[in-house]
């Protein structure tokens, strides 16, 4: 049988997915749409300008026929009338394009010489003798142009006549539009044609300039490319054009967090593998004698010694886990929230009460007579505060205390979140170094992974809290001389009966 042919390789689309667009495209169409836009209007406007420029000469011609025909009206035997001449007549519609029309009306309008049908001015026009004015019109369906004015007879006659009787007659000349169209084509034509052959070029040019304009970017890119994957150093931003520096400046600054956190990831991971290999060297050493051992007895304290081993082993993982946490936090994703520091105190105490009382400590807890809010992550503050409270139990012996406080400053601008104990105290000289990690005081003789401490500066760095100790001033045993860790954390608010309280 022939093999079925593989069914052909489909991509899938999805239809809500954002259609990438082109930066080049974009800046082109926003350049040649508004050319393209303009073009039409500005041969609108060259026609425009173009008949205006062509009525010029063709309407003095108009003026000096209408003022040649004006001054030839007379009045012979008490009839007016004018003297043309045959030659003058035919000179006065002689045109090889337009037709030419001329009309002389009377003071009463009636007729003298002429088309009879040339269209009046209209009726409400005010007439200035021997003013010539011009209009457009029609005659026998066609567009004409009409020069007229009108003649004052007094002025010709030389006789004085009532001002209620002007006697003023009418001359019109008028002509079709041809030769006015003509020249305004030609105007037209001579500017369109060059723009014709100027556009294409100056499309290309857009096009060169974009593309060379653009070409920092393409180069960005091959650069970019080009780099090993491990390569996280700083973009060269000096052979950038201005604009995209600040686009090569936040490469730059997510390339240096991107370093920062490849940094903390490595740096967990070869503290968890240091860490991790000794407790469960152990554990496999211990279940292997477990395994060899024939005694009851024997077996037990392999097993009661590789539950312990567990028990370390499980608490370092889980401080790690917390201290790759707090490293990892951000106000973005973790927003801070106001909180009221003396109940989130009192609930982490509550929850060591019982780890106190089977190492027979006694462990206390003190607050002001008000709330104290601060702004923080309550999560991250309870592990801090965990953090503390349990290192201060490990390193006090048994009958000693332990002691959670949070108290305010008199202006009400900072708080304070104390711990202290009745333990062997911390020398001026260690307490830089405690809250480094995997730092383990020598001789302290008590088990611990040396992360407390350093969970402790991370959470506080981030809430911009300061982290100092002292010894404790209530302990007088010069063994144990005890210590005090204060963090001191800028108050949210001060609620205002407070100082009505006071």
């Amino acid at each position: 049988m022939p093999a079925t042919p593989p069914e052909p390789y489909r991509v899938e689309i999805d239809p809500e997915a954002p259609v990438q667009r082109s930066l080049f495209g974009e800046i082109l169409d926003w350049m040649l749409v508004p050319l393209l836009l303009l073009w039409p209007i500005s041969i609108a406007i060259t026609y425009l300008v173009a008949k205006s420029i062509a009525n010029q000469p063709f309407d003095r011609s108009l003026e000096d026929r209408v003022t040649v025909l004006a001054q030839q009206v007379k009045e012979v035997n008490g009839r007016f009338v004018t003297r043309l001449p045959a030659p003058a007549r035919d000179f006065l519609r002689a045109d090889d394009a337009d037709n030419i029309y001329f009309q002389v009306l009377g003071p009463g309008g009636e007729y003298i010489d002429g088309d009879r049908d040339l269209p009046l001015p209209a009726e409400e026009e005010q007439p200035l003798p021997w003013s010539v004015s011009f209009r457009n019109d029609q005659m026998r369906s066609a567009d004409i142009r009409v020069a007229y004015t009108y003649v004052d007879l007094r002025k010709i006659q030389s006789e004085p006549a009532p001002s209620t009787d002007p006697r003023m007659a009418l001359v019109q000349v008028a002509e079709t539009l041809d030769k006015r169209a003509q020249l305004a084509n030609q105007i037209i034509k001579g500017v369109i044609l060059p723009e014709l052959i100027i556009l294409p070029i100056a499309l290309a040019l857009v096009w060169l300039a974009l593309a060379r304009g653009l070409s920092p970017l393409a180069e960005l890119q091959r650069r970019i490319r080009e780099r090993r994957p491990d390569d996280l150093s700083p973009i060269e931003s000096g052979q950038v054009p201005e604009e995209i520096s600040p686009l090569v400046r936040s490469l730059n600054d997510m390339l240096e967090r991107l370093a920062q956190t490849i940094a903390i990831q490595k740096r967990f991971i070869a503290d968890a593998a240091h860490q991790l290999k000794t407790p469960l060297a152990g554990m496999r050493m211990q279940s292997e004698l477990a395994m060899r051992e024939t005694s009851a007895e024997e077996i037990r304290r392999s097993l009661e010694q590789l539950s312990q081993s567990s028990q370390s082993a499980t608490r370092l993982v889980n401080q790690l886990l917390a201290l790759a946490r707090t490293e990892h936090l951000s106000s973005q994703v973790h927003p801070f929230v106001p909180l009221e520091l003396s109940e989130l105190a009192r609930n982490v105490v509550q929850d060591w009460v019982q780890a106190a009382f089977a190492r027979k400590i006694d462990i206390g807890f003190e607050q002001p007579g008000h709330p104290v809010m601060v702004l923080g992550n309550p999560t991250t503050l309870r592990e801090m505060l965990s953090n503390l409270t349990d290192n201060a139990i490990r390193y006090t012996p048994a009958g000693g205390s332990v002691t959670v406080r949070v108290r305010d400053d008199d202006d009400g601008t900072y708080a304070y979140l104390e711990v202290e104990d009745t333990g062997p105290g911390i020398s001026p000289a260690e307490r830089r170094h405690v809250f480094e990690r995997f730092y383990r005081i020598l001789g302290s003789n008590v088990e611990g992974s040396g992360l407390g401490l350093a969970i402790v500066r991370e959470i506080a760095q981030q809430h911009a809290a300061d982290v100092d100790i002292f010894e404790n001033p209530r302990c007088h045993d010069p063994k144990n001389p005890g210590s005090l860790f204060r963090v001191t954390m800028r108050m949210e608010h001060r609620p205002a009966f407070i100082d009505d309280l006071g």
